[in-house]
């Protein structure tokens, strides 16, 4: 196994910043999942490619534009009509989907190498994400598990809520040192903590 570096690494410092008048807004943390991976669904196909997300890690997803579920070890997101998110917390996910996804369903692009996971948590992060998203983020409209892809600026960004408080938000690598830097700018008023 090959040590994966962080593109966070010159700019993720622990510690406290900002303005804590109301004590700490939000928590931010890199989150390194073993394996990212990409399934598309051929037209038609869309309920067995989900019923292979299952077979594989364990999650029950539900009908639904951004249905999604999430377990400690795996999680899974619809963010386009046919198309899913999956992570999980060890490596060889592209390798078990291999063995399932056959090109009579859809494809399977392995991600791990090209994205990166951010964790953002704390009763201010629904209002830290509406200052970056045209999305309404709260708990009724946006429930655990569920998941969207989105723009800030032209980052491409998919989202998904991990707990009541707490937000998964993956990006393009190439993109995720400027993007924590813009997510630490928009914490500041609230008080935010890296971890």
């Amino acid at each position: 196994m090959v040590e994966q570096l962080s593109p966070l690494e010159p700019v993720f410092r622990p510690g406290s910043y900002g303005n804590f008048v109301d004590g700490v807004g939000v928590t931010l943390s890199e989150i390194a999942p073993g394996s990212i991976v990409q399934l598309a669904a051929w037209p038609g196909e869309e309920k067995k490619l989900m019923a292979t997300i299952g077979s594989v890690t364990g999650l029950k997803l539900a009908d639904g534009a951004g249905a999604g579920a999430s377990s400690e070890r795996c999680s899974a997101f619809g963010f386009a009509p046919g198309k899913f998110l999956v992570s999980d917390a060890s490596e060889g996910l592209a390798t078990a989907f291999a063995g399932k996804v056959t090109a009579a369903i859809g494809t399977i692009t392995d991600l791990s190498h090209g994205r990166t996971a951010i964790r953002i948590g704390g009763p201010k992060s629904e209002w830290v994400l509406a200052k970056l998203f045209a999305v309404d983020f709260s708990l009724t409209a946006f429930p655990v598990g569920s998941g969207i892809s989105t723009t800030h600026h032209d980052v491409f960004t998919q989202i998904q809520r991990s707990g009541p408080d707490s937000f998964d938000l993956y990006v393009f690598r190439s993109f995720a040192r400027s993007f924590w830097k813009m997510l630490c700018h928009a914490s500041d008023e609230v008080g935010y903590e890296v971890r």
